[in-house]
């Protein structure tokens, strides 16, 4: 693994649902021209990943499934659904080149050194497992429009546990890491796609209160809508609580953050901190501003050190 956190090292056990959520400014899906000089140009420059530290690694050669090879220890390709299967606990996938979607109903897996490329809902979907690890893999959609990719990885029922998802390249998608679970750090986000209705998220993580931390990731939605990053609760009970969102390049969207009380949950321990918004797309970092559905006063909730990488001034909370 080429980029690590800082002493993360801690044993995640997260829960979720997956939803996609309704917010406000989901009614036009344009691009906004770049404002130049900001890091979204060039993300590595301002110290964030970007294809230069994501996705497989270069100058590596892949073999094309199914092209080349159709099976191996713990996975199959099935012909008829044109999509990879891995059934085999501790399997490792590494160094393919898939054209159709993965499916992991397995645990303790490992995905590297991978391409994916899908117009499917899945390009990576976790089935009932846990400790899954996605790393330094490509995953995208065929195009960014009647091609995109409904989820680049994701929680396909939503109690998948204990995944890591590193240092991979997303784009072309509705939603790049839509997961209920897992360590999300070192990835870049970019590039969604775009159907008519679509609420297009760089990483949905749904409520409850099991942790989450989404660490050091670039997260660019160059759309008006839905966000960078959201904390959905529209189909948990409540409260929320234990998400940290940290350290991350964050730009677009209605907004690029969404908090967590979107739908009148109470939320605890939410900690986000030390983000840097950049203006690339709108004035605002999103069409609306840099977040919303954020709560200052619940216990434990802290909002510190985001800031404007324009200017290093201070973003506050909503």
């Amino acid at each position: 693994m080429r980029l690590h956190t800082l002493g993360l090292t801690l044993g995640l056990v997260l829960v979720a649902a997956i939803g996609v959520l309704l917010f406000p400014g989901h009614h036009r899906s344009s691009s906004s021209a770049p404002i130049q000089g900001r890091c979204v140009a060039v993300p590595h420059a301002c110290g964030f990943p970007d294809a230069t530290s994501t996705g497989v690694p270069a100058g590596m050669t892949l073999k094309t499934v199914p092209g080349q090879v159709s099976s191996g220890p713990g996975w199959r390709y099935d012909a008829a659904h044109q999509e990879v299967d891995v059934t085999g606990s501790g399997t490792v996938f590494s160094g393919l080149s898939v054209s159709g979607g993965i499916n992991v109903s397995a645990s303790n897996v490992t995905i590297k050194d991978d391409q994916v490329v899908t117009g499917g809902d899945f390009g990576i979907g976790l089935q009932h497992t846990s400790g899954v690890t996605v790393e330094d893999s490509t995953v995208r959609g065929l195009n960014r429009s009647a091609g995109r990719v409904g989820a680049g990885i994701g929680d396909v029922y939503g109690d998948s546990t204990g995944m890591v998802i590193e240092n991979d390249n997303i784009s072309a998608f509705r939603c790049g890491v839509q997961v209920s679970a897992g360590l999300i750090t070192g990835n870049y986000i970019h590039g969604p796609g775009y159907l008519a209705g679509d609420h297009t998220n760089g990483v949905i993580a749904n409520g409850g209160t099991v942790p989450l931390i989404i660490y050091h990731n670039t997260i660019l939605n160059n759309l008006d809508q839905t966000d960078a990053v959201t904390i959905n609760t529209e189909h948990v009970a409540g409260p929320v609580m234990n998400k940290t969102i940290e350290d991350n390049l964050l730009a677009g969207g209605g907004y690029p953050i969404y908090g967590g009380t979107a739908f009148g949950h109470a939320t605890a321990d939410i900690v986000i901190e030390n983000n840097r918004f950049d203006q690339a797309y709108y004035p605002k970092g999103g069409q609306f501003g840099p977040a919303a559905y954020f709560d200052p006063a619940g216990t434990g909730n802290v909002w510190s050190g985001n800031t404007w990488i324009s200017s290093g001034k201070t973003v506050p909370a909503p």
